[in-house]
């Protein structure tokens, strides 16, 4: 049992949309990731997926809303629902989300991650 230091985590990387695992509970993956620019349109069939915003501002199309998160707050996509998320300026979040999900959901591009990186 280790505790985790988030900024140590997030310093240890630059790419955007790789998220990294850094912690699992019950079946799920806690995750920190970097965002920057725009991510594709893709749903998720069998998960929700949580997107909580430590730092910067990120945007998530949603089909008929868009929501804004700011630093200190999340939203859950629930599972089906075709979402893209946004970010104009580097953004640093968590994903708390089952193990199975797959980070491009229904879609495969280059930046599908069959396997994330444990930091």
């Amino acid at each position: 049992m280790e505790k985790v230091n988030l900024a140590d985590k997030l310093s240890l990387f630059d790419e955007y949309w790789s998220p990294k695992i850094v912690g699992e509970l019950n079946g799920q993956y806690v995750k920190v990731a970097k965002f920057k620019g725009e991510f594709p349109r893709h749903h998720h069939e069998g998960e929700d997926e949580m997107f909580l915003v430590l730092k910067g501002r990120l945007r998530i199309k949603l089909e008929d809303a868009e929501v804004v998160l700011e630093a200190g707050e999340f939203f859950i996509v629930p599972r089906g629902v075709e979402h893209q998320p946004f970010a104009d300026e580097e953004v640093h979040a968590i994903l708390i989300e089952p193990k199975s999900t797959l980070n491009t959901g229904n879609v495969r591009t280059d930046i599908t991650q069959e396997k994330l990186d444990r930091i």
